[in-house]
């Protein structure tokens, strides 16, 4: 009897993006453009934090917004009446955004005319971290409501992220979030992981945050 043969898909297909994602980020080197990836659950405040940001950053760069999300574009409206450049990117369903996906974007947003552009994930702390987007810094976003165990629950995300922003402290009182089990939660899987406590809503420690991810730019073009 002939031998059964089994290929594995979902090993060849996170395979293939992955060196999509390389070529990618070289392709945004060469151009002189710093990709940020925004990963969180819905409602933890992605576009309002990416609004501060941009707050913080716009007299330094040119930035430009992709809004993922499988269907609507209440998001990418939210960020052209801030007058930032945005393009909405429908998924069809699909729960994560990918290395050629993000590649339409950038291309739509006209990112070989920018210093900065940020990708807004779709809403979730599962799919988007199985796949590079190409971009050269994952941001996970996770909101003082949600509480201090999520990096035990989905360890993978938190693993992925080169930067954690624990936003809506201002909600702090209100909620059984205890920043020092976070901590302690946040070491336990990826003690290497940078962290910043901030409201999007009041403006406490975006600042901080700003600099940060223009120092990593800056360390990035050797400035």
């Amino acid at each position: 009897m002939e031998e059964i043969r089994i290929i594995d898909l979902k090993e060849s297909i996170l395979a293939d993006n992955d060196a999509d994602a390389e070529k990618l980020r070289s392709e945004l080197d060469e151009q002189g453009t710093y990709y940020i990836n925004v990963m969180s659950s819905p409602g933890s405040g992605k576009t309002s934090t990416i609004l501060r940001l941009i707050e913080e950053l716009r007299c330094r760069y040119k930035i430009g917004v992709l809004e993922a999300d499988i269907d609507g574009d209440v998001d990418t409206r939210t960020m052209l009446d801030a007058g930032v450049a945005s393009v909405q990117l429908h998924t069809g369903g699909m729960c994560h955004l990918d290395a050629d996906m993000s590649r339409q974007g950038l291309k739509e947003v006209g990112s070989e005319d920018l210093d900065l552009v940020i990708l807004e994930n779709v809403g979730n702390l599962v799919c988007p971290a199985e796949f590079d987007t190409g971009a050269h810094m994952n941001l996970v976003i996770l909101s003082v409501p949600e509480g201090d165990d999520k990096p035990l629950k989905y360890p993978l995300m938190f693993q992925e992220a080169d930067v954690v922003v624990v936003n809506k402290i201002d909600a702090m009182e209100v909620f059984d979030f205890n920043p020092e089990r976070f901590k302690s939660n946040i070491a336990s899987c990826c003690p290497d992981t940078e962290m910043f406590m901030v409201s999007a809503a009041t403006g406490d420690g975006m600042h901080a945050l700003a600099e940060w991810i223009s120092a990593k730019m800056k360390e990035k073009k050797g400035e």
